[in-house]
């Protein structure tokens, strides 16, 4: 119902005053309404006579009767007309904006469905112990996903990943595409000094333990001590050993942290890049949250810059496609520190969320 919210009130609009309808009668009524125009497997009689119950419970008979007589005019085959791609693909002005702003030249209204739609689950083959095609083979409904040459080990697959022996067994994880791409990008080798800043439950430092045969030194940095517990249970199952998490804050100059030959800063963003994971972001985020996290963004590199051993590799990434927070935000950087930029390269929906990497040199 999130994904498609804007769609759903374009429909209820034909037939009745959302603004005036009661916050919790309206929520039952897009319910049923997704129900009624994406659901074949849901009669639309069960959908709305679920959603009078619910109005006639909270709010008595006569909100009742009126859900009841909007939602009997629904048809999926009589939608009004689209005014926009605002509305047919249920995304705010602003962020329709920043796609048109960000997406290369034809690309929207192909990215802007593709946003509309669920993202699959994605898995990681653990390159100690198995490979992609043994994957494939092991496991049904798999698809190979490899996102401009770059990601050898994702591939597509269904169901619950603990019903998986494999999975269970260490053979694999789950990990989206767009950041399976940050690892690759980094290219670590064994005995490099590795941070992994915002290492949140280690997807990454996990890929980035494999990529190096375990035979790194990566400090997994995050203020969550949680998710860094999460972080110690996958390194676990995949069987690495070579990963220390340090729960502190980037910003503290007295945190537990040396220098580094390779540091990885997936940086706090908008995630507008994982709509289609999390369709309530669009309805959650307001336009200043982007420079607010900019802002953040900025103060994390200017933080973990210092820490950089001369000759090292700076990886930023986030999921997101504002300029302000990926491209925008590296042009600033490499203007105020003299980095070399070496690499930058984005990805987008189907193949991937949207992420956006950034690849930079200290001489």
């Amino acid at each position: 119902m999130l994904r498609h919210r804007t769609r759903i009130d374009h429909a209820l609009a034909a037939h009745a005053k959302l603004e005036k309808t009661p916050p919790f009668v309206l929520i039952a009524m897009r319910i049923a309404a997704y129900q009624i125009l994406f659901l074949d497997r849901v009669p639309s009689h069960a959908a709305v006579n679920d959603a009078v119950a619910a109005a006639r419970e909270a709010s008595g008979d006569k909100l009742g009767n009126f859900v009841n007589a909007v939602l009997r005019k629904l048809d999926k085959a009589n939608v009004p007309k689209f005014p926009g791609w605002e509305v047919e693909y249920s995304l705010p002005t602003w962020i329709l904006n920043e796609l048109k702003a960000a997406a290369p030249t034809g690309r929207v209204p192909e990215l802007a469905a593709a946003f509309a739609e669920s993202a699959p689950l994605v898995g990681r083959a653990n390159i100690r112990k198995t490979t992609r095609d043994a994957s494939l083979a092991e496991l049904p409904g798999t698809v190979p996903l490899d996102v401009d040459g770059m990601t050898p080990s994702a591939f597509s697959f269904e169901g619950d990943p603990a019903r998986h022996a494999s999975f269970l067994a260490g053979k694999w994880t789950v990990q989206d595409t767009g950041a399976q791409l940050v690892g690759q990008v980094a290219a670590p080798h064994a005995g490099q000094r590795i941070l992994d800043a915002c290492a949140g439950v280690g997807g990454k430092s996990t890929h980035l333990a494999e990529l190096t045969d375990d035979k790194a030194s990566i400090d997994a940095a995050d203020l969550n001590a949680t998710k860094l517990g999460l972080l110690a249970e996958t390194a676990e199952r995949l069987g690495l050993s070579s990963i220390k998490r340090h729960a502190c804050d980037l910003l503290d100059r007295n945190a537990p942290l040396g220098e580094y030959d390779l540091i990885i800063l997936d940086a706090p963003c908008s995630g507008l890049g994982g709509l289609r994971r999390h369709p309530d972001a669009k309805w959650r985020l307001k336009p200043a949250d982007v420079p607010r996290l900019a802002d953040l963004q900025r103060m994390l590199l200017d933080a973990v810059l210092p820490r950089l051993a001369p000759g090292g590799t700076l990886v930023y990434s986030v999921c997101t496609f504002t300029r302000a927070e990926g491209p925008d935000q590296v042009a600033s950087l490499v203007e105020r520190t003299g980095l070399r930029l070496t690499m930058e390269h984005r990805s987008w929906p189907p193949a991937a969320d949207a992420f956006y990497v950034a690849r930079l040199q200290r001489e």
